[in-house]
């Protein structure tokens, strides 16, 4: 298997979240209500898997894999541009938060914000995709042996198990805080 299989799989999983997000998106439109429960579970996937997992393994391991090959002057650009898009993705993400953060302390206001930050982030993620799977993943394995693939695999396989463990740590502070009454 290449490294862009895993990669690839998880796209699906982002799509599918992505799809569940644009309804819920249309919903809230029409009836100018946030659903928190959804939005929380969403920033939460968003930043999780589709941010520290998903563009984590693309930054830390495929990108940078990348930097000392002889990539094409196309290449170049659909890395650049990707890595731009990843920081776009975590920009509308806080702005997602801020809005829902501000419509909770003051009991409206935030809507707007919230709502245009998932619009975003809903035409950003399957343009994203489909500029990876069609644009640069395949194109660039002609770069690798296939040793060096299945070293990036098992990379690839070593940073999902340590994301577990950073993911309970950081909730093990929460809880700590939410106890001393922060």
């Amino acid at each position: 298997m290449q490294p862009i299989g895993p990669l690839m799989w998880e796209h699906r999983t982002i799509e599918r979240a992505v799809s569940i997000v644009a309804e819920s998106l249309t919903r809230m439109r029409r009836t100018g209500v946030l659903e928190r429960g959804l939005l929380e579970l969403s920033v939460d996937f968003i930043r999780m898997y589709a941010d520290r997992t998903h563009h984590g393994k693309e930054e830390d391991i495929l990108f940078r894999a990348l930097q000392d090959r002889p990539l094409s002057a196309e290449e170049r650009t659909v890395v650049d541009e990707l890595m731009a898009e990843h920081v776009r993705a975590r920009q509308l993400t806080k702005q997602v938060v801020t809005g829902i953060e501000t419509h909770a302390a003051a009991g409206s206001g935030g809507t707007d914000m919230v709502l245009a930050a998932l619009e975003q982030l809903c035409l950003l993620y399957p343009a994203h995709i489909e500029k990876e799977d069609k644009r640069l993943f395949h194109q660039v394995m002609r770069h690798f042996t296939r040793d060096e693939m299945d070293r990036m695999l098992e990379e690839f396989r070593e940073f999902d198990r340590q994301l577990i463990h950073e993911r309970y740590a950081a909730r093990i502070d929460e809880m700590q805080r939410a106890a001393a009454g922060r």
